[in-house]
C-alpha cells in the first residue's frame, strides 16, 4: 500500500503525541497546558499554513462545506477572545466533575470540539483526549479503546449530535451515542487483543534463546502500541540509541515488523499482520485502509 510522506508524518506524530501524553499524565492531569503539547506534537511538520503547532487561534473559524462563508457556516466556534476562557472552565470541568467518567468525558469532549480553539487539527486533539482521559482515570491500562473508529464510521450522527446538541440541548441522545460507541469498540478491542495475543506468542517464540533478551522486550512494547520508534523503544527500556536500532533490526529480518517509509531519522515502525486499527485510527494509514475514516470537516478562517 502506497503512502505519501504526508501520510507517514501523521503516523509518526500520532505515535509522538500519544506516547507523550501518557508520559506527561505522571506529573500534570488532563489540563489546557497538555492540550497544547499534545496539538504541537501532533501538527508539527504537518502540511499546510493553518497548522500553528501548539498555539492557539488568533483569528475566528467556522465550519461549513467546501466554499462556505462565515455567512453560510453550519457552525461558528467562540471568537478568538473567548477561547482561553472556555478552555478553563473546560478544565475546571474535567477536573472537578462527579458525574461517572464516561459521561465526564463524553461531556467534556462536546465541549472542546465546541471551542475548537486551534485553526487545524481539533478532532484529531479531541479524541486523542479520549484515550488519555480513560488512562488518567485507571478505566484503561494503555490505549487499547479508539472510539474514532465509531465516531468516523458513523461520522453523520457523531456530527448530528453534536450539533443537536447546541440546537436543543440533546445531552440524552449524545450521551446514549457517545456510550454505545465505547460498548462497541470495547467489544471490537477485546476481539482484536484476542487475536493480538496469538501473534505475540509466535512472535515470543521467534525470538526466544536469542544472546540477547532486547528484542523480547520489544515485542514486549509490541502489545500496548503497534507503532513503535528507535528512540521511544530506547527511553522505555532504558538501553542505548543504537542497542535498540539493533534490537529492532532483530525484528525487522524475523518479519515481526516493518519500517513505515524511507526517513533516515526518526523512523517509524508497525508490527506486521495486526488487525485493522490496532494501528492508531487517527492518522491517515487508517483512512486509507478504511475508506469510511477521517471525514474532516474543512475549518476556514
Amino acid at each position: 500500500m502506497d503512502r505519501s510522506p504526508e501520510d507517514l508524518r501523521e503516523v509518526g506524530n500520532y505515535v509522538v503525541a500519544l506516547e507523550h501524553g501518557i508520559s506527561r499524565l505522571k506529573k500534570l492531569p488532563l489540563c489546557v497546558r497538555l492540550t497544547r503539547e499534545l496539538h504541537e506534537k501532533l501538527m508539527t511538520g504537518v502540511q499546510g499554513h493553518q497548522a500553528a503547532p501548539g498555539r492557539f487561534r488568533k483569528s475566528q473559524n467556522w465550519i461549513g462545506k467546501p466554499g462556505s462563508t462565515i455567512a453560510t457556516a453550519s457552525y461558528i466556534p467562540p471568537p478568538p477572545g473567548e477561547v482561553e476562557p472556555c478552555l478553563a472552565a473546560w478544565e475546571k470541568f474535567l477536573q472537578e466533575s462527579t458525574l461517572p467518567p464516561l459521561v465526564t468525558i463524553a461531556l467534556a469532549h462536546y465541549q472542546f470540539e465546541t471551542i475548537h480553539p486551534f485553526l487545524d487539527g481539533n478532532g484529531r486533539v479531541g479524541r486523542l483526549l479520549i484515550t488519555l482521559f480513560l488512562i488518567e482515570r485507571q478505566i484503561l491500562p494503555t490505549p487499547l479503546l479508539y472510539l474514532s473508529a465509531f465516531f468516523e464510521a458513523s461520522r453523520r450522527d457523531y456530527y448530528d449530535g453534536l450539533r443537536a446538541i447546541s440546537e436543543s440541548g440533546a445531552w440524552n441522545d449524545w450521551l446514549e451515542y457517545f456510550l454505545l460507541g465505547v460498548a462497541r469498540m470495547s467489544e471490537d478491542a477485546l476481539s482484536r487483543a484476542m487475536r493480538i495475543n496469538r501473534l505475540l506468542t509466535e512472535w515470543q517464540k521467534k525470538v526466544s534463546g536469542e544472546s540477547s533478551n532486547n528484542p523480547l522486550r520489544v515485542v514486549e512494547l509490541l502489545e500496548a502500541n503497534s507503532f513503535i520508534t528507535t528512540k521511544g523503544v530506547a527511553d522505555k527500556l532504558v538501553i542505548a540509541f543504537t542497542t535498540a536500532q539493533r534490537a529492532i533490526e532483530r525484528l525487522e529480518r524475523a518479519r515481526i515488523v516493518k519500517r513505515v517509509g524511507d526517513a533516515k531519522r526518526d523512523r517509524v515502525y508497525c508490527a506486521t499482520g495486526y488487525p485493522r486499527r490496532a494501528c492508531p485510527p487517527e492518522t491517515k494509514r487508517e483512512e486509507v485502509v478504511l475508506r469510511a475514516l477521517k471525514p474532516r470537516a474543512p475549518e476556514t478562517g
